[in-house]
């Protein structure tokens, strides 16, 4: 990253988002440098900075996803869309549509698919049908939530695996990715595809994220940044076959991991329990359809005596821990390891949550990093699996007035890298005609935004200069719920700038 010394933004109004939205800020000047707002006022001069005329656009706290794996969703352009499909044989036909579309010289490289989701489905996939209509190219399909692989025999015959009938899900699915680049043909991550996504990411206002991906992304992201990949924030994740080289090495959440300062060690990821979409989400009551699960009440995916003794090793050494609990039992134990051991972090979905819970989140000081998005695609599923307890899922509204720390992501790709979908996700609650799903939980755009950020409120005089400009203030209602989440998904960003640098501009 160059350094441009300062920038001066002409004709602003800073943003509070504690303070009442009808009071409409008068433009002032920021002055940036060395990564902080270091002037606000009326008339600054402009003393060799670089300047950007702001023409009284509104200025807020740059906007955060705060869960993302990076490689997916830089590659999520170069896998077949499986999304939206209902059936096995849906996902198969479109499988042998695209192979019979590929050029000659590609037959032979291994196709990824990206999308389906198998919770509604009359019947689970089957390796035989996949086969039927793809031979001996390798094929795999990642579900859409990420909790399992659909991999035809050439797939698992590459990958070094014994034939099965069914797919490959959670703790034995999720090392597999990091072997998908072994598939003949496999394009893996591209450099060009995640700078894309970078691109379209700094576009939506996005001044930074957490980096969940599997393969350990703080050993990737110093050389991505030194070879120009250089437009955000990155909190970088570790898994626990890491933690013990990440305490070898020293380092601890927040250290910075090269150079500009945008690369931090982030995290220990752990991942507690499955998802809503395998049926393996753990829970405290079994699932609608327990009768034709192996595990009628999902699963942990790990001891509670494992899951305490890595929350533990991973405090002694200065990390926070970020840990995937979707189902309100994996919530529960998490929050007692978090209890027990002091840690420091989150609990990241926390899609179905006891009430109880919702206020030992508050009491420990864990955060809820939850992505909103995911509502819109979970409404009818949670309908069908966990009837009777839908007004526990997704219980933005409740945390918030219990003090929890509410923390927007997206999870990319399973939702979209969009900070204003989330947004109107979580003011509106719906996606379609329908009525806003547990309209108790909604939020206003104020407290949604206030979720989209890095725990800044405001831009003052030393705080980041890691900021978004729009052409309106973005809390202020339009019409009905509907109009006004509508107004939130179609945002228009004018400018976003990192550490005082102007990435995008419109």
């Amino acid at each position: 990253m160059t350094d441009t010394g300062s920038t001066l933004l002409r004709a602003v109004r800073p943003v509070d988002l504690c303070a009442d939205p009808r009071t409409v800020p008068a433009p002032v000047d920021a002055r940036l440098a060395d990564g902080r707002i270091t002037e606000l006022g009326p008339d600054l001069p402009t003393a060799g900075s670089d300047v950007l005329d702001g023409g009284g656009g509104w200025l807020l706290p740059g906007l955060w996803d705060h869960h993302v794996h990076a490689d997916q969703w830089g590659t999520a352009s170069q896998r077949l869309d499986t999304a939206g499909t209902t059936s096995p044989d849906e996902v198969c036909t479109r499988v042998a549509r695209h192979l019979a579309g590929r050029p000659a010289e590609n037959a032979g490289d291994a196709l990824q698919g990206y999308g389906h989701r198998t919770a509604a489905w009359s019947r689970q996939p089957t390796v035989a049908e996949l086969d039927a209509v793809s031979g001996d190219v390798p094929v795999v399909l990642i579900s859409g939530d990420a909790h399992h692989g659909w991999l035809n025999s050439a797939a698992l015959r590459h990958l070094g695996l014994p034939p099965r009938t069914g797919v490959i899900a959670e703790e034995e699915w999720f090392p597999l990715f990091l072997r998908l680049p072994e598939l003949p043909g496999a394009a893996g991550l591209s450099r060009a595809g995640l700078s894309t996504a970078l691109h379209d990411a700094v576009r939506r206002g996005v001044v930074g994220m957490v980096d969940m991906e599997f393969t350990d992304g703080f050993r990737h992201w110093p050389a991505r940044v030194a070879a120009g990949l250089d437009l955000i924030k990155v909190r970088a994740a570790c898994y626990p076959p890491a933690l013990a080289e990440v305490l070898l090495a020293g380092l601890h959440t927040g250290q910075p991991l090269e150079p500009s300062g945008l690369i931090e060690m982030g995290p220990l990821k752990i991942i507690s329990d499955g998802s809503l979409s395998t049926r393996t989400a753990w829970c405290c009551e079994p699932y609608a359809d327990a009768a034709a699960l192996p595990d009628p009440y999902g699963r942990a995916n790990l001891p509670a005596d494992e899951l305490y003794d890595l929350l533990a090793r991973a405090t002694a050494g200065g990390l926070e821990v970020a840990v995937h609990a979707i189902g309100d039992a994996a919530i529960h134990r998490a929050l007692d390891a978090f209890a027990e051991t002091g840690a420091r972090g989150a609990i990241e979905h926390a899609q179905l949550i006891k009430d109880s819970d919702v206020s030992r989140l508050a009491e420990l000081g864990v955060r809820a990093s939850v992505q909103p998005a995911h509502l819109l695609d979970d409404r009818d599923v949670s309908g069908q699996c966990w009837p009777g307890r839908e007004d526990r899922c997704f219980a933005f509204a409740s945390m918030l007035r219990a003090g929890v720390d509410v923390r927007f992501g997206s999870d990319a790709p399973v939702s979209p890298l969009d900070p204003w979908l989330a947004v109107s996700a979580a003011v509106h609650r719906s996606a379609d005609d329908r009525d806003p799903w547990v309209p108790a939980q909604a939020l206003s755009p104020t407290d949604a935004l206030r979720c989209s950020t890095d725990g800044v409120d405001a831009p003052v005089v030393g705080g980041p200069a890691d900021l978004v400009l729009l052409p309106y203030d973005p809390r202020t209602t339009v019409g009905s719920t509907a109009e006004t989440a509508a107004r939130l998904r179609d945002t228009r960003v004018l400018a976003t700038i990192v550490t005082g640098r102007v990435v995008h501009q419109a």
